[in-house]
């Protein structure tokens, strides 16, 4: 699949065959991750890979925060099934002091931006879907897995064969709308 055409079809992916990842597929995408530009090339990023159905069931209760979803209207957090469904969740780290810190600007939060798009585009290639989850309890997760208290948890990505193929994505602003040329407006 080429770029765009990832780009194009990619969909939030939030329910999983029980079908496992191949290894091969699995060294591939996070090959792909690494490749990701970053502030200076300092690579700020880690990636913890889990398997373990018991660690996985343990990151999806860690992911929602019932404070977070109830005061916006939610019952239940659409992602929290996905995490503990999917047959790996990779669980995106940074190390601020790896990346720049210019004028206020933290360029980690960049960074694994950027790293996690790549995830996300090249998962949808090699025939995976995935999602960002950015609601957690970050110091419990942090406890759970073992990272150091100077490294962020800043998202999880649940990964898996989709369980159905979304075809239709959320509809998207015109061009006209969120380009502008020269100056604003």
């Amino acid at each position: 699949m080429d770029t765009f055409e990832a780009v194009r079809t990619r969909r939030s992916i939030r329910r999983f065959q029980e079908r496992p990842v191949e290894e091969e597929k699995l060294h591939t995408l996070l090959d792909a991750v690494r490749m990701s530009p970053s502030w200076s090339n300092r690579q700020c990023w880690r990636f913890i890979v889990v398997k373990g159905k018991n660690l996985r069931e343990r990151i999806s209760e860690l992911s929602y925060v019932e404070s977070f979803f109830s005061t916006r209207g939610y019952k239940v957090n659409p992602a929290k099934k996905g995490l503990s469904e999917a047959p790996v969740v990779i669980v995106a780290c940074a190390d601020p002091s790896q990346s720049g810190d210019i004028w206020a600007q933290q360029y980690y939060m960049t960074d694994i931006g950027i790293a996690s798009q790549t995830l996300m585009l090249s998962a949808r290639a090699l025939g995976l879907g995935t999602v960002f989850v950015g609601v957690f309890d970050e110091a419990k997760l942090r406890e759970e897995l073992g990272i150091p208290g100077d490294i962020r948890v800043v998202g999880l990505f649940p990964v898996g064969y989709p369980l159905e193929e979304k075809k239709d994505g959320p509809p998207r602003k015109p061009l006209s709308e969120i380009v502008f040329h020269e100056k604003w407006g």
